[in-house]
């Protein structure tokens, strides 16, 4: 495993974990996993209670070692929390970021026209971070984009880099950046000029 450079340590807190300001919106994109499904179901939940989206989409297939879907897994666990069935959507197809998008827009479209949205919040892990809005943004240009991530470490998020696993699992993140974008998997968010944190 490598370790990162402490210019790509700043660059990484600064340009990838970004953080947004967060209002309501029409839409929470809850990206299935495998991994802190528990975390991401509380902070679904707590958005619903605060009033912060309209409609969910959760998204993620089968993977190996699970009859269940992460759609299934987490979205049924989203209305045993109380959110109302009625306003979340399933994608149950895909097994990857890309196809979470991809495969959920069509299913956005027929239930309430992606024109009718206009900002949505996307939910996943803190080491993936941006990734989830650049894939959206891809495909989905028009729409406002917030991100909340989640994570069950203990080790602060500016401090990932002293963790063994979560440096490992962030810098795996990083380096699919530049790779994606060249090959039209993601395109850059936020537009312009790099924000500090």
């Amino acid at each position: 495993m490598r370790l990162p450079t402490e210019a790509e340590i700043a660059e990484i807190n600064a340009r990838h974990l970004i953080e947004t300001p967060l209002r309501p919106a029409d839409l929470l994109f809850v990206f299935g996993t495998r991994a802190d499904v528990a975390e991401r179901v509380d902070v679904a939940c707590r958005l619903w209670n605060e009033g912060y989206f309209r409609w969910a989409i959760v998204s993620g297939g089968i993977t190996p070692g699970s009859e269940l879907s992460e759609c299934e897994i987490i979205a049924d666990a989203m209305v045993a929390r109380g959110v109302p069935s009625r306003v979340i959507l399933r994608e149950e197809r895909a097994m990857n970021t890309g196809e979470n998008v991809i495969f959920s827009l069509p299913i956005i479209d027929a239930a309430m026209g992606l024109g009718n949205i206009k900002s949505v919040i996307c939910l996943g892990n803190t080491w993936t971070a941006r990734r989830y809005p650049m894939t959206l943004h891809r495909h989905w240009p028009e729409v406002e984009k917030m991100l909340v991530t989640i994570d069950s470490f203990k080790t602060p998020r500016s401090l990932w880099h002293t963790d063994t696993e979560f440096s490992r699992r962030m810098l795996a993140e990083w380096d699919k950046i530049e790779p994606y974008k060249a090959r039209g998997f993601i395109a850059e968010w936020p537009e312009g000029k790099p924000r500090d944190r």
